[in-house]
């Protein structure tokens, strides 16, 4: 039941809620430090000097960073208010409060939208050193807004702002809340294709390191706009929401830091270059984020505190919240200003070859066979996703096992085999040369789509999850409570029939290969990263509508799936045939313009990829129908023994009505 307090309060105006400074105080006081930010860093490290050619103009040198830093912190503030209605903020019977910060959300949506809007004018005008007053800007951004890359994610994300802003003003419940929130993150992580880390010699982990920190800047940074916003609104629940929000900041810190620190080794090169004006602008971004970190942690140790003991007391997190949004607003500046400056470290080698222009990583060589378990070529973000959903799982192994609860060891075993051999197919020997050889390529596949699935499904990550995760009781949206809407959502009943399943897992495959997707995967990192999840996800699918344990839709009868899976086994089989009898190339600009002096004929090598489909595909296989038979016998086992123990308990009542119907029916058949 609300408290008085609660009524009281949301009975206020919008503006006696919020202070004087209005619901978009927070977000104006973190744009005013991001601006200063701006001149400061721009000063120091020339990044809006004029142009000895093709100078755009002062307003477009200073506008990019600017609108950007705009743009950017307006997305933060979506996000967060979105985060906090659908995730965070408890609602109660005669409160309005999430639809309250969804049109706060759309607000700042709407000033995202036109910040990105400009910034894709700005940044086109930046690349065709056009001043915004020619009036030749307007038709060359029609001809080539599309055409250019960077342009074409800005806009891209720009788009996503204007729906955003558009369906925020709708959304009355949760789980449209909740979809704008990961659409806005969306936006976000596209941008990551754009400044330095694109063009970076390190492409793929500069890339992978600016989305995660884009992620958590984000996150953490419109989590405490939103909090601020709101605080008045959420009365006694105050409290409680900063905790919640105080766990995730804590997990954006990690993030951010770790991301930054790579991020900057990847800029730098050295030590030394600290020294450069590059290097200073990147210690005075350090040095905000280390600033963050203390004040999370002083939010953690004092102001929860108080706040359990009168969660309605806002006042001390507030006085700390605006300095920490000043200082985030300062470090947004900071990084707008680093990504239109020249670090030390040049955005490309000065002489890469073909095969590097190709594939993004220099020609790995002929193959020893001894390098199939001794070459390594670490892609940080797939070992950190396989260390974090290791580290997780063995977190809530044991804290089972704390609370006197057992976990199977063979499940523990299982879920670490399963990503250990999915680091090695990413990063090891299939990772280096699968980016060249259409064979080594199929052998990451068949690793990734159809082993690695077959160890984690007996891992039953999503039972350990419900049976360690804490329920929250005022029905907000925690990680069990999304997990368990995820696993009863509608388009779970539909993924989860072993038809949809298997057709996803066969026709993609299909559909991958003799289409430009192929190509695409080899050639981009976006294609890259897609097509590892694809794989990942529809084995994992496939092979937990046959053989998963972890609760879910009701399962088929065993006939059944294995009806479908040697359906299933049998298509794959065809296309293993059919690519190791096929005489036309597949990727055929790629293998072509790869001309690996080393290499074996492209079409003899797509052949042997075939074969390698074919031939792996019947273990995975074998093991799959004895693990469905092996349940079908154990769950008729346990039903058996269901029956006796009920026979027992009744003197066979069940047997005894049946011989009587037979009895009667033989009576009247006599008659």
């Amino acid at each position: 039941m609300p408290t008085r307090e609660d009524t009281a309060i949301d009975t206020r105006s919008s503006a006696a809620q919020h202070g004087p400074a209005g619901p978009y105080g927070a977000l104006g006081l973190a744009v005013a430090a991001g601006l200063v930010a701006v001149v400061v860093a721009a000063l120091i490290t020339g990044a809006v000097a004029p142009l000895d050619l093709g100078d755009p103009g002062p307003l477009v040198r200073w506008g990019v960073p600017v609108v950007s830093t705009i743009s950017t912190l307006a997305a933060s503030a979506t996000v967060g208010l979105l985060g906090l209605a659908a995730f965070l903020m408890p609602e109660r019977s005669r409160t309005s409060r999430r639809v309250t910060a969804t049109r706060y959300a759309a607000g700042a949506a709407t000033i995202w939208a036109i910040a990105a809007l400009l910034e894709v004018v700005l940044a086109f005008a930046d690349l065709a050193g056009t001043p915004l007053t020619s009036p030749e800007l307007l038709d060359q951004l029609v001809s080539f807004v599309w055409t250019l890359e960077t342009t074409r994610v800005l806009l891209i994300s720009a788009l996503v702002a204007v729906v955003v802003a558009a369906c925020a003003r709708l959304a009355t419940r949760r789980a449209p809340m909740a979809w704008l929130a990961v659409f806005t993150l969306f936006a976000v992580v596209i941008l990551a294709l754009t400044g330095h880390a694109a063009g970076s010699a390190s492409h793929e982990d500069a890339v992978n390191a600016l989305a995660i920190h884009l992620l958590g800047v984000v996150v953490w940074t419109g989590g405490l706009i939103g909090l601020i916003v709101m605080r008045r609104g959420l009365g006694s629940d105050l409290g409680p929401t900063v905790s919640r929000y105080s766990t995730v900041a804590a997990w954006c810190f990690a993030a951010v830091t770790v991301t930054g620190i790579q991020q900057a080794w990847i800029r730098l090169g050295s030590f030394d270059a600290i020294t450069t004006s590059y290097g200073v602008v990147v210690a005075m971004k350090t040095v905000a984020i280390i600033a963050l970190g203390v004040l999370g942690w002083l939010h953690r140790r004092s102001i929860a505190t108080r706040l359990t003991a009168n969660p309605g007391d806002g006042s001390a997190f507030a006085r700390l919240a605006v300095v920490e949004i000043a200082v985030m607003g300062a470090a947004t500046g900071l990084a707008a200003v680093l990504a239109r400056s020249i670090p030390p470290v040049p955005d490309a080698p000065p002489a890469p070859s073909r095969i590097l222009e190709l594939t993004g990583y220099p020609d790995p060589g002929p193959m020893a066979s001894g390098d199939w378990f001794t070459a390594w070529r670490i892609d940080w973000l797939f070992l950190a996703v396989a260390l974090l959903a290791v580290g997780l799982y063995l977190a809530g192994v044991v804290r089972l096992r704390r609370r006197g609860d057992a976990w199977p060891v063979l499940r523990t075993v299982c879920w670490v085999l399963g990503w250990a051999l999915f680091v090695w197919a990413t990063c090891g020997a299939p990772g280096i040369w699968g980016r060249v050889l259409f064979s080594v390529h199929m052998v990451m596949h068949m690793a990734v789509a159809m082993i690695v699935p077959l160890l984690l499904v007996p891992g039953a990550p999503v039972t350990l999850a419900l049976r360690t995760l804490k329920a929250r009781p005022d029905k907000t949206w925690g990680p069990r409570e999304v997990l368990l809407q995820v696993v009863h959502s509608r388009a779970m009943k539909v993924l989860a029939n072993p038809v949809v399943a298997a057709c996803f897992f066969f026709f993609s495959l299909a559909a991958f290969y003799w289409t430009g997707l192929f190509e695409l995967s080899l050639t981009t990192h976006t294609g890259h990263l897609l097509m590892i999840a694809h794989f990942l996800l529809t084995g994992y699918l496939f092979t937990w509508v046959l053989i998963g344990i972890d609760p879910g839709v009701p399962r088929w009868n065993p006939l059944m799936l294995l009806v479908i899976l040697f359906a299933t086994i049998s298509f794959h089989a065809f296309f293993g045939v059919a690519l190791t009898g096929s005489d036309t190339l597949l990727a055929p600009d790629f293998f072509t313009q790869l001309n690996l002096p080393w290499g074996p004929d492209p079409l003899a090598d797509q052949q042997r990829a075939g074969e390698i489909a074919w031939g792996v595909g019947e273990a995975p296989t074998l093991v799959l129908a004895v693990i469905v038979a092996v349940q079908w016998f154990r769950r008729d086992e346990a039903e058996s023994r269901r029956l006796d123990r009920q026979a027992d308990r009744d003197g066979d009542a069940q047997l005894r009505a049946y011989n009587e119907h037979l009895a009667q029916l033989r009576g009247e058949t006599e008659r």
